[in-house]
C-alpha cells in the first residue's frame, strides 16, 4: 500500500514537474517572440527613418535645384505639385463613385480643374509673351477674350454636371461638386496665388516655403524633447511645446534667411521674362524693403539702449511676421489634413514620396502659407509698377483701332521731342499709317 501511495505521489509529481517544464518553456517562446517583435519593430523603424531621411535630402536637393533654374522650372514644379495634390485627395471618392457607376465623375473633376487652371494662371503668361501672343490671331483673340472663355468654360462643364445627374445618386453627386470645389480654392486657388509670388521675386517663395520646412522640423525636435501637453485632438501627437519652441526657432531662422536672401539680386528682382536663371538674370532698383532705414526708438528704449535711433532693413521685420504666421496658423492646415484622412479612415493621402507618404502630406502647410503671403505682399511689400505686358493688353483690349493708331501717333511725338525721331522720319511714318487706316 506504502508503494502504491508512493508511486502515485512519484506520478503526481512528475506530472507537476512536467507542467512546469512546459509552462516554462510557453514563457521562455513567449519572450522569445515578443523580443523578437520588439527587435522587428525597432529594425521597422529604424528602416523607416532611415527612408525618410535619404527622401528628405532628395527633396531638399530638388527643391534647390528648381530655385536655381529659375521661374519657369519653379512654375511647372508648382503646376505639376497641385494636379497630383488635386489627384490624391479627389481619390478619396474615386473608388466610391466606380461602385456607383457614375462614369463622368472623375472625367469632370479633371474638366474643372483645367477649365480654373486656365482661368488663373494664362493672364500672366500672355503678359510675358504678349509679342508672340498677339502676332498670332488665334492666341491674339484668346488673350483679349480671356474673362468670358474661362466663363464659358465653367458653364459647360456645370451644365454637363447637371445633364449626368442620375436618379438614386442625387446626394452624392452634389457632394462630389462640392469636394472638388473646395480642393479647388484650397489647392489650386492658393497655388495660384504662390506662383504670382514667384514672379513678384523668387525670395517671396523661398522665404515663406523654407519657414514652413523649418517649423515643421523643430516641432518634431522641441516636441520629442520637451513636449508634455497635447496641442489639439485631431493630431494627439502634436504638443504645445513643441508648438511654442518651433515659434522661436522658426522666428530665428527668419532673420537668417532674410540677411542672406535679401543680398542677392536673383533673388529679390521681380521676373521680367521666364528664361531667366541663376547664370542669367537681370538686375534691377531694389525694393525698400531691402534697404536699410533708419527708425526711432520710443523714449524707453531709448532709456535701454542708449540709442535714440537704429538702422534696419524692413525685411527683417517682414520676416518674422512670416515666421509668426508659419507658426501659428500654417500648421492647422495641416491639422484640418489629418481630419479629413481619419474621416476617410486613411493613414496617408499616398505613397508617392517613401517615408512621407503623398504630396498632399508634406504640402498641407504651404498651400496656406503660400495665399497669406500672396496678400501680405501685396498689402505692405509690394510697390505700384506698370509694365509694358499690362500696357499693351489694356490698350488691345480697351481700345478701337482708330484709337490705337492715335496712341502710336502720340508716343511717336514723344520720341520725336525727345530727339529719338526726327522730324522726316516722323512725317513718313504717319503717312504710313494715315494710308493703312484708310484701307482697313
Amino acid at each position: 500500500m506504502a508503494d502504491i501511495v508512493k508511486k502515485t505521489e512519484d506520478i503526481k509529481g512528475s506530472s507537476i514537474d512536467t507542467k512546469d517544464a512546459k509552462d516554462v518553456a510557453a514563457k521562455d517562446v513567449k519572450e522569445k517572440e515578443t523580443s523578437s517583435s520588439v527587435t522587428h519593430e525597432h529594425e521597422k523603424k529604424k528602416q523607416a527613418f532611415v527612408t525618410r531621411t535619404i527622401w528628405t535630402i532628395v527633396m531638399i536637393a530638388f527643391f534647390f535645384t528648381c530655385l536655381l533654374s529659375g521661374h519657369l522650372a519653379l512654375i511647372s514644379v508648382v503646376f505639376l505639385l497641385q494636379t497630383l495634390t488635386f489627384k490624391e485627395i479627389i481619390s478619396l471618392t474615386a473608388e466610391p463613385a466606380r461602385d456607383k457607376k457614375l462614369p463622368f465623375n472623375k472625367l469632370l473633376n479633371w474638366y474643372f480643374l483645367f477649365a480654373t487652371i486656365y482661368y488663373l494662371d494664362s493672364e500672366s503668361f500672355f503678359n510675358f509673351f504678349q509679342e508672340s501672343i498677339y502676332d498670332n490671331k488665334i492666341l491674339s483673340l484668346l488673350a483679349i477674350h480671356h474673362k468670358i472663355i474661362s466663363y464659358t468654360s465653367y458653364i459647360a462643364g456645370f451644365i454637363f454636371f447637371v445633364a449626368t445627374l442620375q436618379k438614386g445618386y442625387y446626394k452624392f453627386q452634389f457632394a462630389q461638386l462640392c469636394m472638388t470645389h473646395t480642393t479647388l480654392i484650397l489647392v489650386v486657388f492658393q497655388s495660384h496665388l504662390i506662383i504670382d509670388n514667384i514672379l513678384n521675386g523668387l525670395i517671396w517663395f523661398f522665404l515663406p516655403v523654407g519657414l514652413v520646412i523649418v517649423n515643421d522640423i523643430f516641432a518634431y525636435l522641441c516636441g520629442i524633447t520637451f513636449g508634455r501637453t497635447q496641442l489639439i485632438a485631431i493630431s494627439p501627437k502634436k504638443t504645445v511645446e513643441g508648438f511654442v519652441g518651433a515659434w522661436v526657432c522658426t522666428g530665428l531662422f527668419a532673420l537668417l534667411f532674410a540677411f542672406f536672401l535679401s543680398k542677392s539680386s536673383y533673388l529679390i528682382c521681380p521676373a521680367t521674362n521666364l528664361t531667366t536663371n541663376i547664370f542669367n538674370y537681370p538686375r534691377c532698383d531694389p525694393n525698400p524693403v531691402f534697404i536699410s532705414q533708419i527708425y526711432q526708438l520710443p523714449a524707453n528704449l531709448v532709456e535701454i539702449f542708449h540709442l535714440e535711433t537704429i538702422s534696419l532693413k524692413p525685411i527683417y521685420i517682414h520676416a518674422l511676421n512670416f515666421a509668426t504666421f508659419a507658426s501659428l496658423i500654417a500648421p492647422f492646415g495641416g491639422f484640418f489634413a489629418s481630419g479629413l484622412k481619419r474621416a476617410f479612415g486613411i493613414k496617408d493621402f499616398g505613397d508617392t514620396i517613401p517615408g512621407h507618404g503623398g504630396i498632399t502630406d508634406r504640402l498641407d502647410c504651404q498651400f496656406f502659407m503660400g495665399s497669406f503671403s500672396y496678400l501680405y505682399i501685396q498689402t505692405f511689400v509690394s510697390i505700384s509698377h506698370v509694365n509694358i505686358g499690362n500696357l499693351l493688353q489694356l490698350a488691345i483690349m480697351n481700345l478701337s483701332i482708330p484709337q490705337v493708331v492715335q496712341l502710336v501717333k502720340s508716343l511717336l511725338k514723344y520720341l520725336n521731342n525727345s530727339g529719338v525721331v526726327d522730324d522726316n522720319k516722323l512725317t513718313k511714318i504717319f503717312e504710313i499709317l494715315d494710308v493703312t487706316i484708310e484701307n482697313a
